[in-house]
């Protein structure tokens, strides 16, 4: 075994609860001392802050990648149990109950993913009389199995999507299955989760591909690599029942709705979902509960289903495990799952009640990720450079990282999740947009952009939603928001104030009340957004305030265009931040690149870039050079950091176009690069196993 054991002291951080938390906890007068949480990022620190509110102490498992992160921080004792590679570190069972042994914890919450349904894992901490919080070894394999528990539903009369009930034994077998159900069909991992080993397959050449690549995920995310195949539900909503049990009585609590997906992926979720009526709820929580009660469930879990268009629920597959989104059920129940998840453990008896579990207003969950929604939500790395959080009245964030931090290629991309709460979906979808509004996040690309377009999707705010929004919304891939007219007049008077702010640093936030200076933008400048050129005047306020104004546009003829003057006043104003009440509606916007002419704003979630010229500046603007771009259409570049895994071709090879060339793994996808037309291979400029940059040349075409 590598030892890479590093045991060091970490000063204990007192982490409460966000503002909208208000879970009840009366701490026991015997539990728990210590527990190990085998997990990093978001998840650990999760855990981490039920067991400092009971006054249990902590240890952090890490990888050496992973010693100065958050988790690490947030911990009370940090063990490094091996390299980056997660089979050597955070699926090292061996090396995971040495550091058990070596702290003394008396229990392990594994947190989701990695060892969480690692039915081996929880016979190995058995064998040395450590609990794990979480169900017993068999009740894990029974359900947490996809294969075993589909039996198992279908012996309790579960309705449960149509497919194979077993593993499936090589390509020519899934071929054959496929045909036998009908396409489209869902290959997809037996120990699976998180998106990770499941693909959408609508043809033979589909299976060939998917199996495959499924096969190769499943294998490095949670070394099992079996393979099932089911009917895949076109235009279905993915909709699941949390549930927790104490071993003799199991709990339903009301559904998530986890249909806006990406590869699989949830990426939003909400509780309740607004498609489900109480009739359904109840049915689908009490089949749920009786699979639990079947096999003497333990713990929390989750029961997923598919939910057709007539309200007709089908069975997945149960996770037996605390779930990504479980925050928004604990927001609308005000039940901290990850307490009853350790009394549980420590043999208590649940004290709440099915009557308890009512609804109380509405959540929403948006999963913050780095990678970047304009190239197919490809991952990105790098460096955390600005982090700022969103913050306010019905605001949550769990997550793992800082300042500072590093995304790296070993770990999923999660940088947060980002949850908000309300009396009702109209607000929670409200204090999300100002929350997506007011998240900075610089360094890496992220999701924001598509969360906040997400928000004002028509469909998406009338809950007309499926597992197709995505594919169905954005058939060309996103391309950013759509301003308006209105929305572009906005950004060019943001545009010209930050002009003014630049040249006169005495316009200050609100906050100064002390300002003599004056500024007397009596002048006309042009705001250039995208290819929209809009002359525009700003006026001091009659009072002498520095912080109103008075703006028209203007044609070009210079003259005041009818109907286009508007009260512009400066709420606040920081380096990455400016808030303006621009008529009577307060608009946010963050700076992300400042110049004296030049600047890039973040406006709706989207970043744009905004020129502000003096009617001089703009006549001579067009004697400016104009960079040349670059021509890559002879080369094939990796669109992701990742691990070149194989190729499919050799010099000297002739391909077609859509012809798998290699397979680049990143963040454990396993990511097909195709021909991008007929052509013949001249040369490939790596070796499989070498790690690639983004656009780095990987195949050269004649």
């Amino acid at each position: 075994m590598n030892r890479l054991f590093n045991i060091q002291s970490v000063i204990k951080k007192q982490v409460g609860w966000s503002n909208s938390r208000s879970f009840h906890s009366t701490s026991p007068n015997f539990m728990f001392e210590k527990i190990l949480i085998a997990n990093r990022g978001e998840i650990a620190c999760r855990v981490m802050e039920t067991c400092q509110k009971m006054g249990i102490k902590t240890v952090a498992i890490h990888s050496d990648v992973d010693k100065n992160a958050k988790h690490v921080q947030l911990a009370d004792e940090a063990i490094c149990v091996g390299p980056a590679p997660t089979s050597e570190s955070y699926l090292n069972i061996e090396a995971i109950i040495e550091a058990i042994k070596m702290t003394g914890a008396q229990a392990v919450h594994p947190g989701y993913g990695f060892l969480s349904e690692n039915a081996k894992f929880v016979k190995e901490l058995e064998k040395i009389g450590v609990t794990f919080i979480g169900p017993g070894s068999y009740a894990m394999h029974a359900l947490g199995d996809k294969i075993e528990s589909k039996r198992i539903a279908k012996e309790a009369g579960v309705s449960v999507v149509p497919g194979f009930i077993g593993e499936v034994d090589g390509i020519d077998h899934v071929i054959k299955i496929a045909n036998d159900i009908g396409y489209p069909v869902m290959v997809k991992a037996s120990a699976g989760g998180g998106g990770k080993g499941m693909r959408i397959c609508r043809n033979d050449e589909d299976v060939k591909i998917g199996f495959r690549l499924s096969k190769q995920e499943a294998k490095s995310s949670f070394g099992d690599d079996r393979m099932l195949i089911e009917k895949y539900i076109e235009h279905g909503r993915h909709i699941e029942i949390q549930i927790l049990s104490d071993g003799d009585n199991a709990l339903y609590f009301p559904e998530r709705e986890c249909s806006i997906q990406r590869r699989n992926q949830k990426v939003i979720e909400e509780a309740p979902s607004s498609f489900i009526t109480p009739e359904v709820r109840e049915r689908m929580g009490k089949e749920a509960a009786a699979l639990a009660n079947k096999v003497g469930y333990k713990s929390a879990g989750t029961v997923e289903f598919l939910v057709d268009s007539e309200r007709n629920h089908y069975f997945l597959e149960m996770n037996t495990r605390l779930q990504v989104e479980h925050p928004i059920t604990e927001e609308i129940t005000k039940q901290d799952l990850v307490e009853h998840m350790i009394r549980v453990a420590y043999g208590e008896k649940l004290k709440i009640k099915q009557e308890d579990l009512k609804i109380h207003g509405w959540a929403m969950e948006s999963r913050v990720y780095a990678e970047d929604p304009y190239r197919n939500f490809l991952p990105s790395i790098g460096r955390i450079k600005k982090y700022i959080r969103p913050s306010g009245t019905g605001v949550r964030i769990d997550g793992g990282i800082f300042e500072g931090a590093e995304i790296s290629t070993y770990y999923d991309p999660l940088i947060s999740k980002l949850i908000t709460y309300g009396e009702d979906r109209k607000t929670a979808i409200t204090r999300m947009k100002r929350a997506l509004d007011e998240y900075f996040i610089e360094g890496v690309n992220h999701n924001v952009p598509f969360l906040r377009d997400v928000m004002e999707n028509k469909d998406f705010m009338e809950g007309d939603i499926n597992t197709s929004f995505i594919p169905q919304e954005y058939p060309e891939g996103f391309k950013g928001y759509n301003f308006t007219p209105k929305q572009i007049q906005s950004l060019s008077i943001a545009g010209v104030l930050l002009r003014f702010i630049e040249q006169h640093k005495s316009l200050t936030n609100s906050s100064n009340s002390n300002r003599t200076s004056s500024v007397s933008p009596d002048i006309v400048y042009i705001a250039k957004v995208g290819n929209v050129s809009s002359p525009l005047q700003f006026v001091p306020s009659e009072d002498g305030s520095n912080n109103k104004f008075f703006a028209q546009f203007l044609n070009e003829e210079g003259d005041a265009i009818k109907d286009s003057d508007v009260t512009v006043e400066l709420v606040d104003s920081t380096p990455q931040f400016m808030k303006l009440k621009i008529g009577s509606s307060i608009h946010r916007f963050q700076i992300h690149k400042k110049g004296i002419t030049s600047f890039t704003i973040q406006y709706h979630g989207t970043k744009i870039p905004v020129t502000v010229l003096s009617p001089e500046e703009d006549s001579l603007s067009k004697y400016m050079p104009v960079k040349k771009s670059v021509d890559n259409s002879n080369s094939l570049l990796s669109p992701m950091p990742g691990t070149v895994l194989s190729f499919a071709v050799k010099p000297g090879d002739k391909v077609v176009v859509g012809q798998e060339l290699c397979i680049v793994e990143a963040m454990k996808m396993q990511n097909v690069l195709r021909a991008p037309r007929d052509c013949e291979i001249k040369s490939i400029t790596v070796k499989p196993g070498q790690v690639v940059a983004v656009d780095e040349v990987l195949v050269e075409f004649k």
